[in-house]
């Protein structure tokens, strides 16, 4: 298990602009999923909307998105945008963690086991 630590997160306003504008978004059930290929590290960003729920239900979802991220080995060299859809209103945490894992392994970050 690996902590998501700080230099792994994509914080900049433009820089989740820019994998956003640039790649195409795998979509599925609660996710949209953007994945831009580069070199070095992996870096993720989540994004949760202030249409789907307040402040505290939002980073509910964002610390529970990163604790499933923390539960895989990824490859190097891609950043990753999150956005959570509204449907994720309807769904619970195990659900979650089997389509983010159906989601990693369809986009091909994982590392090979």
């Amino acid at each position: 298990m690996v902590i998501l630590k700080k230099i792994n997160i994509v914080k900049n306003n433009y820089d989740f602009d820019r994998i956003i504008k640039n790649n195409r978004a795998f979509k599925y059930k609660h996710f949209l999923i953007y994945k831009e290929d580069m070199k070095g590290l992996y870096h993720f960003g989540i994004s949760v909307s202030k249409h789907i729920c307040n402040a505290v239900g939002r980073n509910k979802y964002k610390r529970q998105i990163r604790d499933i991220i923390d539960d895989y080995e990824f490859k190097d060299n891609f950043n990753c945008i999150i956005i959570v859809r509204k449907s994720i209103l309807n769904s619970n945490y195990n659900e979650m963690k089997e389509q983010l894992d159906f989601c990693f392994k369809k986009i091909g970050i994982l590392k090979e086991q």
